[in-house]
């Protein structure tokens, strides 16, 4: 089967999970089975496997998971002492305080997890991660793809095996490659797909 089916018409999980869909396309699913659509792709995409094996949405616990400081990262002075705390938020603050410290500082998503991570450190902590960070950038060391973001991941993999590429030609190995089953990590052998068009 090389023609990618409508959610409506798989007829399990394992075929569903074969396949990439958008998430403005699970969304629109789940919302015809009132299924639960919040939450990220890879969440909502969970909850219609479950509805496709047991024909019901899964039953959602709540979460307990409650924050207990009330520290104000938007407001409150930060200094190499101030504890990262489980309310922690990215703010215009907490940029400033960053950016004293190491002038071209932006948040990156690796720097955000190790914040959520490290609750009870200091600020003064996060100031030698965010410089450790910047220096394996500098270096080529890469960090891992994020699963949710697996263009990305093909993209970066493309351009790894395809030297003289272009981003036109990976956008469209993509929209072709999404079309069949998975998985959707790019191979060399995905260059066919162009000459099959």
């Amino acid at each position: 089967m090389t023609d990618r089916p409508d959610i409506v018409d798989c007829p399990d999980a394992a075929t569903f999970r074969q396949w990439y869909y958008l998430k403005a396309e699970l969304v629109a699913f789940a919302r015809t089975q009132r299924i639960k659509t919040t939450g990220g792709k890879f969440e909502i995409a969970d909850r219609i496997a479950y509805f496709l094996d047991h024909g019901a949405p899964p039953v959602e616990m709540k979460s307990t998971k409650r924050v207990q400081s009330r520290f104000d990262w938007h407001s409150a002075t930060l200094t190499d002492q101030t504890i990262i705390t489980d309310s922690y938020k990215n703010t215009q603050n907490m940029r400033r305080y960053m950016q004293k410290a190491i002038p071209a500082f932006k948040f990156s998503l690796s720097f955000m997890a190790w914040m959520k991570a490290n609750v009870g450190m200091t600020l003064a902590d996060a100031v030698v991660q965010a410089k450790q960070l910047e220096a394996d950038k500098k270096a080529g060391k890469k960090q891992p793809d994020q699963p949710h973001n697996q263009y990305n991941a093909y993209t970066r993999a493309y351009f790894e095996h395809v030297r003289d590429g272009t981003q036109d030609e990976v956008r469209q190995l993509w929209a072709l490659r999404r079309k069949r089953p998975g998985p959707y990590v790019f191979d060399p052998q995905d260059m066919a797909l162009l000459r099959q068009k």
